[in-house]
């Protein structure tokens, strides 16, 4: 199981994600991304897939180059990075990113917006996915 991380700034979910996949602290996972030049006060973060994908590959993870479009919950594949809350500010893209995880039998999304109640989501009806990134876990 995927232990939630919470992010600990207001813009943080990128960091928050590639920590919970990695299996550390959102502090650890943030200092290990400002050495790469990472910083959730940077749009590019939460706008692009760049930065993720490259703290993900610091931890020795790989996610997918390209992104899918979301079509089913069942369609996806057991790790998955996924865009919610899209939306454009000023004709930029800017979304949420949370974990989608397939295992045992069981569907989960590692969310780390630390206003909700548990970070442990089941509730598929109110995420409004538009794509993912599939994400290769260390065996």
């Amino acid at each position: 199981m995927i232990r939630p991380v919470v992010q600990q700034e207001r813009t943080g979910c990128g960091i928050a994600a590639a920590a919970a996949l990695a299996g550390m602290s959102y502090a650890h996972a943030k200092a290990v991304a400002a050495s790469l030049g990472i910083s959730a006060q940077d749009p590019r973060l939460w706008s692009e897939t760049a930065s993720v994908r490259r703290l993900l590959t610091q931890f020795g993870l790989r996610a997918s180059r390209a992104t899918k479009p979301f079509r089913s919950w069942a369609d996806l594949p057991d790790c998955a990075l996924m865009a919610i809350k899209w939306h454009l500010e000023q004709g930029r893209p800017f979304w949420h990113w949370v974990v989608f995880v397939r295992e045992n039998g069981r569907s989960y999304v590692v969310d780390s917006n630390p206003t909700l109640k548990a970070p442990l989501r089941t509730d598929f009806g109110r995420m409004r996915p538009v794509w993912f990134l599939s994400v290769m876990m260390k065996r």
